[in-house]
């Protein structure tokens, strides 16, 4: 299992035999006598496992020779190399906090009957609602794993070139998609499906085998809420074929026009308008016009810049990145004018 990881680009890396925590580390890199970076510790640059996810590695020699070392392993991915983004839903029932820490940024009406509500699973299901967008729980076009707790691990693939998202918790008053849902990416880890521990095994669900990119509604939701960090690097663009001719070129235009002014028209209202997902579906599309040709990202940008700062001219940064993150999308995905105008 854990060669085929590695195999198809997720490093890896071992979690103690029965847990889903990783193998001490050496004595020289344990409490009190580290004193080094993990990024720096020669232990992980020999091929050990010291440090957890540090140390994850697609390289087939060592991977081989950590599981013959002891085969009773665990094994693990580090999200944020692999470029995953998984949900951690989890089914536990503590105290049900305050209504208005469910969906941090969303605030929930006191009309709103939450008899019932106590795991992971309601708060994300509630967060779809709200959007208006299918439940990830229920996503079989993704890898879902089920855990031996009862909880669900939903993973998703980042787009290249897209933000580079962190680890929260779903118990954070700071940072946090909802209320008991843990995002697992940058600087994270999760138990890869087959896995077995004390408690069970973690077992993939019916569907998919692989992780399907990550919707756009739901990258919007996370940078909403505070998820992004340094974007990821982009690769050199490919050429773009031949620019269209000039009435291919207005009628590009002419498709973005009543996505832009859907967007300029939330200036009326401060909230309730659905702004980042207009302003999501706007910038998708112009980014697949792009990828055509028929305009370019330079002149996206700009036109959805305008648009976004004159509805909401106090979030210009998370504007960007939804921006940034939607036009990328899109570039993947080419649309032509014809028949379309």
């Amino acid at each position: 299992m854990a060669r085929w990881f590695a195999a198809h680009g997720y490093p890896v890396h071992p979690l103690m035999p029965g847990m889903k925590t990783p193998p001490a580390n050496c004595p020289s890199c344990r409490p009190p006598a580290q004193s080094h970076e993990p990024q720096t510790c020669p232990c992980v640059t020999q091929g050990l496992w010291c440090h957890g996810f540090h140390a994850a590695t697609t390289d087939q020699g060592v991977v081989e020779k950590w599981w013959r070392q002891e085969p009773g392993f665990g094994v693990a991915v580090s999200c944020g190399p692999a470029g995953l983004l998984v949900i951690d839903i989890d089914a536990h029932s503590p105290v049900l906090p305050d209504r208005q820490r469910l969906l941090p940024g969303i605030r929930i009406d006191d009309r709103v009957d939450l008899s019932g509500l106590a795991s992971g699973f309601d708060t994300l299901a509630l967060l779809a609602a709200c959007r208006s967008q299918p439940n990830p729980a229920d996503d079989t076009e993704t890898l879902r794993v089920r855990t031996p707790s009862g909880g669900l691990h939903v993973w998703y693939r980042v787009p290249c070139g897209g933000p580079r998202y962190r680890s929260s918790s779903g118990s954070s008053p700071r940072v946090a998609l909802a209320w008991q849902v843990d995002i697992r990416a940058t600087g994270g880890y999760v138990v890869a499906p087959g896995t077995r521990t004390a408690s069970g095994t973690y077992q993939a669900l019916p569907g998919a085998r692989t992780p399907a990119i990550l919707p756009l509604w739901l990258s919007a939701e996370l940078i909403r809420t505070g998820h992004t960090g340094t974007p990821v690097t982009v690769p050199a663009p490919a050429p773009l074929p031949a620019r269209p001719t000039r009435s291919d070129d207005a009628a590009a235009h002419r498709i973005l026009k009543p996505l832009l002014d859907e967007i300029r028209a939330c200036a009326t209202t401060p909230s309730g308008t659905a702004f980042t997902e207009k302003l999501n579906r706007a910038a998708f599309t112009a980014g697949g016009l792009a990828g055509a040709g028929y305009i370019t990202q330079a002149e996206c940008a700009g036109l959805l810049t305008e648009a976004a700062d004159a509805a909401r001219p106090r979030r210009g940064r998370r504007n960007r990145l939804v921006i940034d993150s939607a036009l990328r999308a899109g570039s993947n995905r080419p649309i032509h004018p014809k028949g379309r105008s």
